[in-house]
């Protein structure tokens, strides 16, 4: 489980295709993770396949991840890059501190970027969700995007806004996302549970 307050953004060191998905490795500066950890990369738990020594010459440590299709068709890690820039949280440990809300790492699907309103007093992003999920996001809801725990600021139809404050904007990279680009979508877990009992209840009655 994690938080969705990301620790830091980190290079993409190689994302090779593979018969079985995509090989992704990315450079972290921890040295204690270890094979088999849960690591959230772009808010999508990935498990560490295997670990080594830094490639970076900086110190870092590199890791590789085994990314299967299923994942790859329910979020934007296909289109990674070398060179591109991803969030990383790792999981949460008891007696952290709660400071999000719960990520479960499980991503729903993409949401459109359809509007960025880039004002040092109020950044906003405004994008779209898949038609299933658009359900389950309300206003002053929790919502996370690319691993990052965010709230609500208001909802229409299938779009919502979401506010970036300060040091959102300096520690991701959701600033410099773009009309256009996708983000991972993962809807809160309590508000999918409600909705879906309250569908059960109304279906059974």
């Amino acid at each position: 489980m994690f938080t969705g307050i990301v620790e830091r953004s980190v290079p993409v060191l190689a994302a090779s295709p593979r018969r079985t998905g995509l090989g992704l490795t990315i450079a972290v500066p921890w040295n204690d993770v270890r094979n088999g950890e849960s690591i959230a990369v772009n808010g999508v738990c990935l498990t560490v396949a295997m670990q080594a020594g830094s490639l970076t010459g900086k110190g870092d440590v590199h890791m590789l991840f085994d990314v299967i299709p299923e994942t790859l068709s329910k979020t934007n890690l296909a289109g990674l890059r070398p060179g591109d820039d991803v969030h990383v949280e790792r999981a949460l440990r008891v007696g952290d501190r709660f400071d999000g809300h719960i990520v479960q790492g499980h991503v729903d699907g993409v949401a459109k970027v359809v509007a960025v309103k880039a004002d040092d007093a109020d950044w906003r992003m405004t994008l779209e969700a898949p038609t299933d999920l658009a359900r389950y996001i309300i206003p002053k809801g929790s919502v996370t995007l690319d691993g990052v725990s965010l709230t609500v600021a208001a909802v229409d139809g299938r779009r919502f806004d979401v506010a970036l404050i300060p040091t959102t904007l300096r520690i991701t990279r959701l600033g410099r996302r773009k009309v256009g680009h996708t983000v991972n979508l993962e809807c809160d877990a309590m508000t999918k549970t409600i909705v879906a009992t309250m569908e059960r209840m109304k279906a059974l009655s």
